[in-house]
């Protein structure tokens, strides 16, 4: 066999291993597939996966991934009815339904996803732009999340796309509004903390007013009982006194005098100057010299 026939079986060998390769394609579990014929869509879709086989030359394969897809929506800034400003993080989840539409309407996933974003930044102006900002940072905002997914699902099956869900991860004010609305929340306590505390001065006030009138009141209460009561133990101890002063008269002024000598003479630095017939020294005996010379 000569040379020049081995290449022409060589080359013959080649072509064919092309040409079975060009008409034989894969579909992966993941992947659903459509068969271009001269660049223009056929109508059947491959969405199961195997080893197929298409027209060599003339055919070729677009694959589309058919797993539930996530797509992050860039920060949006817009404005709710209240006319306040919001910052809104969201993102969708969505799944290629319909490959032959999809690529006839948008070609590629890329384009599709550009297409879904334009849409899903339109519904959610839309929705929010309806509400206040106290139903959007509210527990609310689920229906708002269905309300967006509803639109946004309504036109993305014009290009076979299912929007499974839409959510709403953070929806903050921007910055500088967040600042003057902390600044202002800021002063509004401050003004309540100083209302609260200027009634609570008011009511202490009051109450130590109440104490010290029920004081006072009390305080007046006692003494005039503590009076009456000393008055009353005073008179009986006068009466008392009385009663036994008139029953030995003798025996008291005794009594009395010996009292005024503890009293007057008890302590051993005093000094009294008196006379000596004093009536104060009559119970002294014959130490004492009596009117008249008697001892």
């Amino acid at each position: 066999m000569g040379r020049g026939r081995m290449l022409l079986i060589g080359g013959l060998l080649l072509l064919a291993l092309i040409t079975v390769l060009s008409a034989t394609f894969v579909v992966k579990q993941y992947e659903q597939a459509i068969v271009l014929e001269f660049g223009q869509p056929r109508r059947d879709t491959r969405v199961e996966p195997g080893l197929y086989f298409k027209k060599p030359f003339i055919q070729n394969v677009v694959y589309f991934d058919k797993r539930i897809l996530d797509h992050d929506v860039p920060d949006q800034e817009l404005i709710v009815s209240d006319q306040k400003r919001l910052v809104v993080d969201s993102f969708a989840r969505y799944k290629i339904v319909d490959a032959l539409e999809f690529y006839r309407t948008v070609g590629t996933e890329e384009v599709g996803r550009a297409r879904l974003q334009a849409i899903l930044n339109a519904s959610t102006r839309e929705v929010l732009g309806k509400v206040p900002l106290i139903t959007v940072v509210s527990g609310e905002r689920a229906s708002l999340m269905d309300r967006i997914t509803e639109l946004v699902n309504g036109e993305a099956k014009t290009f076979g796309v299912d929007v499974i869900d839409v959510r709403i991860r953070r929806a903050d004010l921007p910055p500088e509004n967040s600042e003057a609305i902390y600044q202002r929340m800021q002063t509004e306590r401050d003004r309540e903390a100083k209302e609260n505390r200027a009634r609570g001065a008011e009511v202490a006030q009051r109450v130590r007013a109440s104490a010290d009138r029920e004081r006072t009141v009390l305080l007046a209460e006692a003494n005039r009982e503590a009076q009456i009561i000393r008055g009353k133990g005073d008179a009986e101890a006068v009466r008392i006194s009385a009663e036994a002063f008139s029953q030995d008269p003798e025996f008291f002024a005794f009594y009395r005098t010996m009292l005024a000598y503890t009293n007057s003479l008890g302590a051993a630095d005093t000094t009294m100057i008196l006379s000596p017939r004093s009536e104060f020294f009559d119970y002294f005996g014959s130490a004492v010299v009596r009117p008249g010379g008697e001892r």
